[in-house]
């Protein structure tokens, strides 16, 4: 029988459990996909948790790659056998799902069903930042944090291959070989940015940097850009930033702040077409490297969000039906 992970109520990861479902049936314009591979992410665990508000029970996940087995009325892009992913999925834990065909992406031959699964969410991130937030040129200098996560790594390897220099941070020396490992050029701890840049920038500061981090690099981030430099607020692990007197970004050289969010550089299927074909075609040719960190069997999915939230783990997590 197919079967989800869900929380009846929220709590810890001991409140995700399993239950059996009936085999879904695509509706018009749908996809049932079983699933490969579901991705583990931070949101979930605050949703399962109630700082989200979610109903209950609550199926979790957004993020998936696996084989179409049937499609609904209307559907002409995909077809029974086809490999697809998504960023944008609903109750992604679960063996089998339903997903709305404009939502879904292919995946090339090449790329495995883990690394196929771990890329929608941070590759398609990373690519958006890259590509439509700021327009990275040859020999701009830019400014990341957390260079070892999952959007770190593959931001920083996708500057590089812009002709980037790239300044990161991270908070321990294993975290700061896999930085270096990404490519970056420059890999310090958190309290050593502002010289760090003043050094490689000789003062004038970066073009753009790219902080998920929030209010606690805030203040940090501004003080390090170019005049007519740009931030872009792309997240706040830390919290989320307090309102800003915005003649502070006159008084800093005329700079730039944004705040966008994935689903807003995913609005049309042509546009998540050429992100897909961009970033799995790198991974396919070996340009863009992806690290799984560790799978899970579905059913152990609790397991998985202990394990995230302890934040000992590196590397994309995965769920295994």
């Amino acid at each position: 029988m197919p079967y989800v992970v869900q929380a009846r109520e929220a709590g810890g990861p001991e409140v995700l459990e399993t239950a059996e479902i009936e085999a879904p049936r695509p509706g018009p314009g749908q996809l049932v996909v079983d699933v490969a591979a579901a991705g583990v992410n931070f949101i979930e665990t605050y949703q399962r948790a109630g700082v989200y508000p979610v109903p209950y029970p609550f199926v979790p996940g957004s993020e998936a790659a696996g084989v179409v087995s049937a499609v609904g009325e209307g559907v002409t892009d995909f077809a029974v056998g086809d490999r697809v992913a998504t960023a944008e999925g609903a109750a992604t834990y679960a063996s089998v799902m339903l997903l709305d065909a404009e939502r879904a992406v292919r995946v090339p031959d090449g790329v495995s069903d883990l690394v196929a699964a771990a890329v929608p969410l941070q590759g398609f991130t990373a690519h958006y930042l890259v590509n439509s937030s700021y327009d990275v040129a040859e020999g701009d200098v830019v400014l990341t944090y957390a260079g070892a996560g999952g959007v770190g790594g593959i931001l920083t390897q996708l500057l590089k291959l812009r002709g980037a220099t790239v300044i990161t941070t991270t908070s321990t020396p294993e975290k700061a070989a896999l930085a270096a490992e990404s490519g970056a050029d420059h890999v310090v701890g958190y309290d050593d940015v502002a010289a760090t840049v003043e050094k490689v920038t000789g003062g004038r500061g970066v073009d753009v940097v790219y902080d998920g981090i929030g209010r606690d690099t805030f203040d940090v981030s501004l003080a390090a850009l170019r005049t007519r430099g740009t931030l872009v607020l792309f997240g706040g692990a830390s919290g989320q930033v307090p309102p800003v007197d915005l003649q502070r970004l006159n008084a800093g050289g005329s700079l730039t702040v944004t705040r966008p969010k994935l689903g807003d550089f995913l609005l049309t299927p042509a546009e998540r077409s050429w992100r897909a074909g961009e970033i799995y075609g790198l991974v396919a040719s070996g340009q863009l490297d992806i690290r799984v960190g560790a799978s899970y069997p579905l059913a152990e999915a609790g397991r998985a969000h202990a394990d995230l939230e302890s934040r000992a783990t590196t590397g994309k997590l995965l769920l295994i039906p």
